[in-house]
């Protein structure tokens, strides 16, 4: 799939940083503010998005030349507009990084996996903030909104099916059926009834219950002995 989505987009040149950004006007995607998670790049300008989808007979020294315009109002502009400038310039970098970790989690050959695209969304945006540029890297559930969040709604475990690697799963599926077919045997089959007669015919459980309850009467007795024994002193 990420090869498919990058073979579909035109050829993207060396664009540098947009000096036109605007850093005002967030809005919510989900629970996260883009008034949090700033542009990682600058914005995207007419002039450059004529460049990356002009046509092939088009001189790419004219348009690099051609001035970069204001960025519009955000609360004014179209929605168009605000789409353009200040939400796909943020969303597509991560929505291409999010396909590359779900082809690594191998999400497109398996139904089930533990990959939340949503988590690394919220993730990959909060990092890549510009005010948090010179900051360490913020695991998910270290992120201080998120963190409040699963306080009051905590999420269910994940199935240990789904946090095995195919490794691990491999061992555990050998060792029970290694023990399985053991256990089909029919030495060991004939072992496991002679064990199963023994403890019906000597009662092991009954054997057990009277002998920590000759215990507990000896510990009893000793006690009293002592007591008595101080009482006279």
């Amino acid at each position: 799939m990420p090869s498919q989505y990058e073979a579909e987009q035109p050829p993207f040149p060396d664009v540098p940083e947009s000096k036109c950004a605007s850093s005002d006007g967030g809005i919510y995607m989900g629970s996260v503010s883009l008034e949090e998670v700033s542009l990682e790049a600058g914005m995207m300008q007419p002039a450059h998005r004529e460049q990356l989808y002009s046509g092939p007979g088009a001189d790419p020294v004219v348009q690099q030349s051609l001035p970069c315009p204001e960025p519009p109002d955000p609360k004014t502009c179209s929605p168009r507009e605000y789409l353009e400038y200040y939400i796909f310039p943020v969303l597509l970098p991560g929505l291409a990084e999010l396909l590359h970790q779900a082809e690594k989690e191998k999400c497109f050959e398996r139904k089930r996996t533990k990959f939340i695209a949503c988590d690394f969304l919220t993730e990959w945006l909060y990092n890549k903030n510009l005010k948090r540029k010179d900051k360490s890297f913020t695991e998910f559930f270290s992120i201080p909104f998120v963190s409040d969040w699963l306080k009051d709604h905590p999420r269910p475990p994940i199935p240990l099916s789904l946090l095995l690697s195919e490794e691990e799963a491999s061992l555990i599926i050998q060792s029970f059926w290694r023990g399985y077919r053991v256990r089909c045997d029919s030495e060991i089959q004939e072992l496991r009834q002679w064990q199963k007669q023994l403890r019906e015919e000597r009662n092991i459980k009954k054997r057990v219950k009277e002998f920590w309850a000759k215990q507990e009467a000896k510990v009893g007795s000793k006690l009293e002995d002592s007591e008595e024994h101080e009482e006279n002193h």
